[in-house]
């Protein structure tokens, strides 16, 4: 199912929440060429080792990640930013209730049709 592209104004409220797992929330917004996502992590969520052609880059709200990208791993916490080009693999720990925003373009299918499995079984 693909979430429709969106013009003009909204608030983060008005997005629908999705439950990706018992640990895992996210609200995606999308326009025509690329895409947010507003993730709440709960303790002991993992995102598993993955990669995916679409540039990414990332906004710790607020928490802890601990953040592998490619052969470099660091610990991120609010205020942190991260850009992670298309094609590289990277993983994520989350100890403790953490909030992070991710921009990704272009849009990224795989999270409308369920195929971002490395979510689902981290």
């Amino acid at each position: 199912m693909r979430i429709a592209a969106m013009t003009g104004f909204s608030s983060l409220n008005m997005l629908p929440e999705e439950k990706v797992t018992e640990k895992i929330t996210r609200r995606i917004l999308v326009g025509e060429k690329e895409m947010m996502v507003f993730w709440k992590m709960q303790p002991g969520a993992h995102a598993a080792l993955h990669s995916h052609p679409h540039e990414q880059m990332f906004w710790i709200i607020k928490g802890k990640m601990d953040f592998r990208l490619g052969n470099e791993r660091r610990i991120c916490g609010p205020g942190d930013l991260g850009v992670i080009p298309g094609g590289v693999e990277h993983e994520a720990w989350f100890p403790e209730e953490t909030e992070v925003v991710d921009i990704f373009s272009p849009v990224r299918e795989d999270m409308f049709t369920g195929q971002d499995h490395y979510l689902r079984r981290g």
